[in-house]
């Protein structure tokens, strides 16, 4: 009895260390098997871009300023307001300037007057001077008097122009049609044009067609050509993707955070009205696209096997496929390339092959060999 007991004993534990061996084998050959990640070669799209960040703007935006200074009197025009050129927009008080107007027509009188005297001066010196009566240097000084008279009549009467140009001026216009996107001053607001022109309105002349301006990195603008299509997104649609066109790519350089940059204007049609100024736009502007191509992944492209670093690694464009559980490197040649993917252009690689992209990451070092099954004796 006991015999047979005992041989049950053996039996058992016999079966139970072979389990665990056979365990342990296919483990170990299942983590052979998927020690790596790969990702299967496949047709599709890609779109080379450069991304920017810019401001959108109208195409034209015409500052509205005085002058003259003054206080402003009347207002007009209010912001959204949609105005026509020519359309007067507010008005400054004319007091002062009117004064100095009657003031210079004052003066234009006086030497008309004047002007008046010298002639008559100057026809009595010559009646005069033709009986001998006075010296030559007398006519002289007549006919220098009777210059002198029409001189400052020209003067008084430029003066009259220009205060009457001035007062003109108090009334402020608008020079093109569109919108008021800006208005700087309120009535009752003193404005000094001593020194400079003070804005008084910022008019958009149509704000169906806007512009994004935007700064693109050195490295980046040799791709970017004029006509080339741009898609962009702004905060106020995040859902909804609009399109431009390159219009320009300005020589003036700029150096932002020690890195020169170029300006690049994008056109933008705005037929809704949806895109206002100031809104900030975030392109992609389309260097190259390839429509139906066999794709490679960037990881592919990156990766290299890991093990001895003295290990010497192919030469160029290199990717490995998996074979048999084996990495086979294969030379490659790419095109264009987006954020995900590169162009196959050469190499000796079919559509469906499996190319590895990293390694799994290694087992805990608390796992034992052969995986988490442990036999125990006792």
């Amino acid at each position: 009895m006991a015999t047979s007991r005992l041989k049950f004993v053996l039996v058992l534990i016999v079966l139970v260390v072979a389990a665990a061996a056979y365990y342990g084998w296919r483990t170990h050959k299942t983590s052979d098997e998927t020690r790596y990640r790969v990702a299967r070669l496949e047709r599709g799209d890609i779109v080379q871009t450069v991304s920017a960040n810019g401001t959108l703007n109208p195409v034209v935006l015409v500052n509205v300023g005085t002058q003259v200074s003054g206080t402003l009197q009347h207002l007009y025009a209010d912001f959204n307001d949609r105005v026509r050129a020519g359309q007067v927009l507010a008005r400054l008080d004319p007091s002062l300037i009117q004064a100095q107007l009657a003031q210079s027509q004052a003066n234009l009188a006086n030497g008309r007057a004047a002007q008046k005297l010298a002639q008559a001066n100057e026809r009595r010196a010559r009646a005069l001077f033709a009986k001998d009566y006075i010296a030559r240097a007398d006519l002289d000084q007549a006919i220098q008097a009777l210059e002198a008279a029409r001189a400052q009549t020209d003067a008084a009467a430029a003066q009259v122009r220009r205060d009457r140009t001035n007062l003109g001026y108090t009334v402020i216009t608008s020079p093109v049609a569109g919108v008021v996107v800006s208005r700087s001053v309120d009535i009752g607001q003193t404005v000094a044009a001593s020194f400079q022109t003070p804005t008084l309105f910022t008019i958009a002349q149509d704000l169906k067609r806007m512009q994004i301006d935007t700064t693109v990195a050195e490295a980046d603008v040799g791709g970017i050509r004029v006509g080339q299509a741009a898609r962009f997104t702004v905060d106020a649609f995040r859902e909804r993707a609009f399109r431009g066109a390159v219009r320009q790519i300005r020589l003036n350089s700029q150096i932002l955070q020690n890195v020169v940059t170029y300006n690049v204007v994008i056109d933008v049609a705005n037929p809704e009205e949806l895109l206002l100024p100031g809104m900030t736009a975030f392109v992609s502007i389309v260097l190259a696209e390839r429509r139906n191509v066999v794709r490679l992944p960037l990881a592919a492209l990156r990766y290299r096997p890991g093990g001895d670093a003295r290990r010497p690694q192919p030469e160029g464009q290199t990717v490995y496929r998996l074979e048999n559980e084996r990495a086979v490197a294969v030379k490659v040649r790419t095109g264009i390339a987006d954020a995900r993917f590169a162009e196959l252009s050469a190499g000796e690689l079919n559509e469906g092959d499996e190319l590895i992209v990293g390694e799994a990451a290694p087992k805990d070092a608390d796992t034992p060999p052969g995986g988490g099954f442990r036999v125990r004796m006792f």
